[in-house]
């Protein structure tokens, strides 16, 4: 049986919840890719939700495909956001942390 959905990424990268979160981190007002490949067919239904239930960004996708969304926060600190995939009689979750800087390191 296929996985429904095949790899999360961020910010172009594989996610992977061990890995280092300042590998994701992004400034205040710059923008978090997050995709998630689809594998098997019809459609695929992906929502990204944050942590009170708020819908951030709901899509369709023809599977085999792509789910992409674009985010933004304009003040720093962590976010959590879940993003859902339902389709095929199956349903995937992931908890994702999106941490935002004040601005750029320097030096």
């Amino acid at each position: 049986m296929k996985k429904l959905v095949k790899l999360v990424k961020v910010n172009n990268l594989e996610y992977n919840v061990n890995r280092d979160p300042a590998v994701y981190r992004r400034c205040a007002n710059e923008n978090f890719r997050i995709q998630a490949l689809v594998d098997g067919s019809g459609q695929v239904k992906c929502k990204l939700t944050d942590t009170t239930g708020k819908v951030i960004n709901e899509q369709s996708v023809n599977a085999p495909g792509t789910y992409t969304h674009e985010v933004s926060y304009p003040t720093p600190g962590v976010r959590v956001v879940t993003l859902n995939v339902e389709g095929n009689g199956d349903k995937y979750a992931l908890d994702i942390r999106l941490d935002v800087m004040e601005h750029a390191w320097e030096g």
